[in-house]
Formats: C-alpha cells, sequence, structure tokens
C-alpha cells in the first residue's frame, strides 16, 4: 500500500463505500438479493433451484447476466484503453449506467433499475487494478476478509509488516459503511437514495479525468 499513490487509494475506498451503499439499496429493494455480492446470489440461486417452481431463479440469473455483462464491458474497455484513459473510460461506463438507474427510479414510469445497478458494480471491478498489492474498488470482501486475518497472523507472530492487515480493515469498513449508510438512505428516499453513489463516482471520476490530463500534459 505504501507504493500506491494516495488518490488511488482515496478512490478505491470511495469505490467500495459505494459499492456497499448500492449493494444495500439493492438488497432492500430487492428483498434478500444482491446486486454485487454474487457468492450470495450464487447460493440463493441453487436454493431456489432446489424448490419447486423455483421461485426466484430468474430474477438472479438477470442479475448474474447483468454483473457479467458489466464486467466484460468494463473489462473490455480497459483492455483495448490500456492507458491513462482506462480507468476514465470504465469509470464513466460505471457512472453512466448508475445515472441511468436512478433517472429510472425517479421517473413517473419507474424501470427496472437493479439490473443496471448489478452491471455498474460488474464495471466497477475493471475500473482499478491492484496495486503493490493492494486492491482498491472491490465491491466483495470475503477474500478481503481472509487476507485481514492472514495480515493479522503475520503482524501477530512478526513474519510481516506490523501494519500489514490496515488496507484490507480499510477496505473492509468501507464496504460496511457504506451498506449502513446506503440501508439508511433507502428507508428514507427509497431508489432515489442512489444518488449519492453517483456523486461518489462522479467525484471519483473527475479526480480520474484531472490525473489523465496531467499525465498527458507532462508526457
Amino acid at each position: 500500500m505504501r507504493d500506491t499513490p494516495p488518490t488511488d487509494i482515496a478512490g478505491g475506498l470511495l469505490l467500495t463505500a459505494a459499492a456497499g451503499y448500492v449493494d444495500a439499496v439493492g438488497f432492500l429493494r430487492l428483498d434478500g438479493l444482491y446486486t454485487s455480492f454474487m457468492s450470495g446470489n450464487s447460493t440463493q440461486f441453487a436454493v431456489s433451484l432446489a424448490q419447486a417452481g423455483h421461485p426466484v431463479a430468474w430474477e438472479i440469473g438477470l442479475l448474474f447476466a447483468c454483473f457479467l455483462g458489466g464486467g466484460f464491458a468494463g473489462s473490455l474497455v480497459s483492455l483495448r484503453l490500456p492507458g491513462r484513459w482506462g480507468p476514465v473510460a470504465v469509470l464513466g461506463l460505471e457512472l453512466g449506467l448508475l445515472t441511468v438507474a436512478l433517472l429510472m427510479a425517479v421517473s413517473p414510469v419507474q424501470g427496472p433499475a437493479p439490473p443496471l445497478l448489478a452491471a455498474a458494480m460488474g464495471a466497477q471491478n475493471a475500473a482499478l487494478r491492484r496495486s503493490a498489492g493492494f486492491r482498491p474498488g472491490v465491491t466483495f470482501v470475503t477474500g478481503t476478509l481472509f487476507s485481514l486475518s492472514h495480515t493479522l497472523a503475520q503482524a501477530a507472530t512478526r513474519t510481516g509488516p506490523a501494519l500489514g492487515w490496515v488496507p484490507d480493515a480499510c477496505t473492509w469498513l468501507a464496504l460496511v459503511g457504506g451498506a449502513v449508510a446506503g440501508a439508511l438512505a433507502y428507508r428514507s428516499y427509497g431508489l432515489a437514495a442512489l444518488a449519492a453513489a453517483v456523486a461518489g463516482v462522479g467525484l471519483v471520476l473527475a479526480v480520474a479525468v484531472g490525473r489523465a490530463v496531467r499525465r498527458g500534459a507532462t508526457a
């Protein structure tokens, strides 16, 4: 994490918080399904298939498809634009999906916003790459929690850095904090609460654009 630019750290944690925020909003909207936590959806998908009539399997399948589609599109953009504009383009894609979801949510005739949220979360995973062992902008934290336990053990046995666990702890706290904020906001504003996620991703995008422009000027 020491070699990771501070803007990447701050932006990654903000994106992680946004993912928790969006996931909490989607979870409450979909009565227990997720827009970014596909491990949880996979278990619920399997349970649904084991029940007569597969009550929610189709709905989860749609979320899978949208998450995969968003991840594919984000990765494709990132691979096609490997330089400084790659993260900008992927963040722009994510912001566009979130904005459309928000507009659908607040329009008189509401559209299916949750699938767009899943696509946005899929795209976010391609927005920022791992840097110096720190993976910012994640939308899931199972691996992060295991890494936290491992780095804590290393710190306890002095076989690793004393503060090597801090990045994983910050990532987990960002996701949980964002989810708490999303749940509270949804209870007050419904899907209109997505405006905060749009603003957060928009801020990270603005910083990324500024950095790309500065790099171009000094190249």
